[in-house]
This record gives C-alpha cells, sequence and structure tokens, in this order.
C-alpha cells in the first residue's frame, strides 16, 4: 500500500488549561465555533491539501473524538486505500503501552510509513484553529532540501516564552531553538506542523531512544538543528492555539464581529465536520439576537447578545445571553442571565439564576494562574438552583446538583464540587486538571 506522503495527527492531549472542559474529552474533540471541533480545522486542512493517508494519535479521555471522526465520513476520508485510523496506544513487541510523548507516540506507530514506504511524513497537532495549504509547504521543503520543516509563525513577544521558538538565517534554515524560554530571543514560535523525510524521521527517533527522549520539542530537534538540514517555514496566516480558557473564549466571541479575524468558511476551502441532524433555529415573537451565532436546533426566546450558542439549547423567556459559549443542549431558564461564561454541554440554569456577576476580586483559588480574567466555566450537565448567583472566576463542576451548592451566592474565585465551595480535598485536585 504505497504512499507518498503520510500524515500523522496528535490527539492525545489533555488540555489541561482549558478546565473542566477538558475533564471528560481530549482537547482536540473541545467544541469550537457554534458546531465544530477543535480537530475539525486540521482535518480539513489535511483533505483540502490532498492529504488523504492520515493517522489520528490518541490517547487521553479518546470517546469523544472516537465518535466525532468514527470511519472519517465527513472529511471524505472513508477511503479503501487510505483513509483516516486511529492510533491508540497498546502494548507491543517492543513492551511499549501509552505514549510517552509526541516523538514516542509517532515511534509506536512508524510502522504506517514503513508497510506505505512514504517518502515524507507530516506530523500535526490536532488542537490549534488555522487554516493551511500544506501543499506550500511541502513545496519549500522539497525546494529547500530540507530533512526537517517546521511551520513558524510570529506572535506577540510577551506571549513567545508559551511556545518553542526558532531562529533563521537568512536562507531559512533554523539556526537556533528554545522550547518556552523565560526571556526569549526570538519570537518565530513552532507551529507544532511538521515535515520529515521519513528516512530522516526513522533514524532520528531511533537516536532519540538511545538517549531516553520522548519529545519532538524538547529531545529530536535540537539534536537535529545541529547536524540536519532543519527549515522554517514562515506563515503569515491565522493561526491560534486554543489551549487557554482565555484564548479559547476569546477566539470563539471574535467569531461574533461582523468582520472576525479568522472567517470559518472561506471559498473554495469548506471546514468539515459530523453535520447534526436538528431543524432550523426557531426565534420567539420577543427573542433579541445581536452579533451572535446561533447554530440548528436551537429555541430563542430571549436575548443573545455576542455569543456562540451550540444545537439544541433552549434560551428562555426573560433570559438573557451576552458574551458567552454555550455548548449543546443547555437550558437557560426563565430570567435567567449569562454573562462572561463558558456552559459545557446539557447545563440547566435555574429560574432567575445568575452566571457572571460583580467585579473581578480575584483568581480561581485553585488555578489562579488559568483563571483570572473574569470568566466563568459550568460543567457538563451541571444543574442551577433558582435564583443563585455565581461571580466571577467560578468553576462548577460537571453534573452538580441543586442540593450539592452551598448556598444561594458562589462568590469570586470559588470552586464547586460535590457541595464543597472551594474545591475537591488538597489530594485530590489534580481532578480539576489544570
Amino acid at each position: 500500500m504505497p504512499s507518498e506522503v503520510y500524515t500523522y495527527v496528535l490527539a492525545g492531549g489533555v488540555g489541561s488549561r482549558l478546565s473542566i472542559l477538558a475533564a471528560a474529552r481530549a482537547k482536540p474533540a473541545v467544541p469550537f465555533g457554534g458546531k465544530y471541533r477543535i480537530i475539525d480545522f486540521t482535518l480539513s486542512n489535511c483533505v483540502n491539501s490532498g492529504l488523504y493517508d492520515v493517522g489520528v494519535l490518541t490517547q487521553y479521555r479518546p470517546l469523544s473524538l472516537n465518535r466525532h471522526i468514527g470511519i472519517g465520513r465527513p472529511w471524505d476520508l472513508d477511503r479503501k486505500t487510505g483513509g483516516v485510523r486511529l492510533l491508540q496506544p497498546y502494548l507491543g513487541s517492543r513492551d511499549m503501552d501509552w505514549y510517552r510523548g509526541t516523538a514516542d507516540a509517532v515511534l509506536q506507530n512508524i510502522d504506517q510509513i514503513i508497510e506505505r514506504d512514504s517518502r515524507l511524513a507530516f506530523i500535526l497537532s490536532g488542537d490549534h484553529i488555522y487554516r493551511m495549504d500544506y501543499r506550500k509547504m511541502r513545496d519549500f521543503h522539497e525546494s529547500s532540501g530540507a530533512d526537517l520543516t517546521i511551520a513558524v509563525k510570529e506572535v506577540p513577544w510577551e506571549d513567545a516564552p508559551q511556545y518553542g521558538v526558532m531562529k533563521l538565517g537568512d536562507d531559512g534554515r533554523v539556526v537556533g531553538f528554545e522550547e518556552k524560554p523565560q526571556n526569549a530571543t526570538s519570537n518565530l514560535a513552532s507551529m507544532g506542523v511538521y515535515l520529515f523525510s521519513a528516512d530522516v524521521l526513522k533514524r532520528a527517533l531511533g537516536e532519540m531512544t538511545e538517549t531516553g527522549g520522548n519529545d519532538f520539542g524538547k529531545d529530536v530537534i535540537p539534536a537535529m538543528i545541529e547536524d540536519q538540514r532543519v527549515f522554517g517555514y514562515v506563515f503569515d496566516g491565522y493561526w491560534q492555539d486554543v489551549g487557554t480558557l482565555d484564548a479559547y473564549f476569546d477566539s470563539n466571541i471574535d467569531l461574533t464581529r461582523a468582520d472576525p479575524v479568522f472567517q470559518l468558511e472561506v471559498p473554495g476551502w469548506k471546514t468539515y465536520t459530523q453535520a447534526h441532524d436538528a431543524p432550523g433555529v426557531k426565534f420567539d415573537s420577543e427573542a433579541v439576537i445581536r452579533s451572535s451565532v446561533v447554530a440548528n436546533g436551537s429555541i430563542i426566546e430571549g436575548t443573545v447578545e455576542r455569543s456562540v450558542v451550540f444545537p439544541g439549547v433552549h434560551v428562555r423567556r426573560g433570559a438573557v445571553v451576552r458574551e458567552s459559549i454555550v455548548l449543546d443542549e443547555c437550558d437557560v431558564g426563565i430570567d435567567a442571565r449569562v454573562h462572561r461564561s463558558i456552559l459545557d454541554k446539557r447545563v440547566r440554569t435555574g429560574r432567575a439564576s445568575v452566571i457572571g456577576s460583580g467585579n473581578v476580586d480575584g483568581p480561581n483559588e485553585v488555578a489562579p494562574e488559568h483563571l483570572s480574567s473574569g470568566l466563568n466555566v459550568v460543567g457538563r450537565g451541571c444543574r442551577l438552583p433558582d435564583e443563585v448567583v455565581i461571580t466571577r472566576n467560578c468553576v462548577l463542576f460537571p453534573g452538580l446538583s441543586p442540593e450539592n451548592f452551598p448556598g444561594q451566592l458562589i462568590s469570586c474565585g470559588k470552586t464547586v464540587s460535590n457541595g464543597h465551595e472551594g474545591g475537591p480535598p488538597p489530594h485530590d485536585r489534580r481532578a480539576l486538571h489544570f
């Protein structure tokens, strides 16, 4: 089964900075933009670029992602030759099981390019929002005679410490690399998009095992820069890592603008996803909709402003949803208020309840580094009592019932888990997935 180019999509990330949004699903499976999942953008880039032989490497909480991708039909990846294959870790002949890092994940599935006798191998992150024609990167790779080409994007200097950053020579060759430096000397960030010559990849991964490495950014790339032809492909389009709550929220809310920075659909470049079989949106005679994205199957009786509303949401009479993300099948109760909040699937707010009230008086007490801008996050299936008031920087765990709430006021920065305001006991705080 020869294949000139094989594509690995890394999709096993925990997404810890996305809080409880990633508690039951891998980061690439987190919903985005009213009807998509984050991984849809990478898979759509693949098929629009003519890459039809794709392996999706999953690990953390893969069920939601597996259900979403299925046999790949929405992306035209349900093929007898090539297509998409979900590659989960298993105990193999080399006595390996869980993926220990990005490079180890590819190493455990290196047989995919060996069986196909592939000449090139793309390695892509499945958790970024962007639109990229990989054919242009391939042309650059081959014309430069590169062993490895890394897509890079200029980011604000203050954001550079969040990424692996590259220094490029005049010919585009990588002459320096720093992984998440505290004092960055470059603001060209690696996009997590790699194109290897297949023989070079196999050799580099073999050398990595001798040194005990597991990761592309920490182990493989620094070693290759010294004695291989590693080039940077500068990408000037939109690219966003939505791995933090603020980035995820801002990227979604930007879609409500008349002229968003990132257009979900452009002529000749479709973004594919699983279709939602639902009727059209129903607007009540007193409904008010301003600058919002509202998906099929929703019923709007109240007010929705600058918000992203996913399929099957019911905003009841007198309710106001403002600057918020409301995922599938939520029910916003009569006279309820939702402001600068993210509601995971099937949340039920009580009558006259308020989510997002008052001033920001401090960060979340459990994860101050990840939740400090005033957002609230309400977990999947949470049911709020009537007239409860949730202030700012609060986290409500999935599956809470009205009797689990410690009172009618949840003050700024608090976390409610199984009736305990302030979060789970210290020994169990890793359950927050921050």
